[in-house]
């Protein structure tokens, strides 16, 4: 088992990709892509994103606890496990 969740976007969604779990979640209107993973605490990310209506990327926090549990999973025994987040297709 892998300890590195990869996270993207795609068609305005938010992409978090662990082993063979596949997170997707609604993503700001505006944005293009992830382009670094700045901090990974235990489901909290803190990301560079580039939107369309700014050049430089910005920083945006993620908080994937509520997510997770509004999925119904688990999300202390989900996150345990990782220990990095990586921007897939960066």
């Amino acid at each position: 088992m892998t300890d590195t969740a990869y996270l993207s976007s795609e068609n305005g969604f938010t992409v978090f990709e662990y082993c063979k779990a596949r997170i997707r979640f609604r993503a700001p209107y505006s944005l293009e892509r992830y382009t670094n993973v700045k901090q990974w605490d235990n489901g909290y990310l803190v990301v560079d994103a580039k939107y369309k209506h700014n050049t430089e990327p910005e920083e945006e926090y993620i908080d994937l606890a509520p997510i997770l549990n509004d999925l119904y999973i688990d999300a202390d025994h989900f996150l345990q496990p990782i220990k990095k987040v990586e921007v897939a297709h960066a």
